[in-house]
């Protein structure tokens, strides 16, 4: 994926080989972790990447997230697939059809 594709709802991203989250305790924050690599995530992000399994399609992500944190779906959506595009796009993430 490159910059300006859209991730579609039907997409199931998941973290690629070698990339986690990790919940650092002196900086109080979560964390992901690629090879030689290292990204300090906020709550939406956690909660985003929380939800990301390979399994569950985006579309369903978004509505877990929207229901969970009681936001609007559309912004969730917007927000959500930014955040993975970047991800993708920086090789921590896949979708998989």
């Amino acid at each position: 994926m490159s910059a300006g594709t859209t991730l579609p709802d039907q997409a199931r991203p998941v973290l690629l080989r070698g990339v986690r989250t990790h919940w650092d305790a002196v900086r109080g924050n979560w964390v992901l972790l690629a090879p030689e690599r290292a990204i300090a995530l906020d709550e939406i992000g956690a909660a985003i990447l929380a939800e990301t399994d390979g399994e569950t399609p985006f579309g369903e992500i978004v509505e877990r997230l929207a229901a969970k944190y009681k936001a609007p779906p559309e912004q969730i959506a917007t927000d959500a697939r930014r955040f993975l595009t970047a991800l993708i796009d920086r090789r921590m993430v896949e979708a998989l059809p």
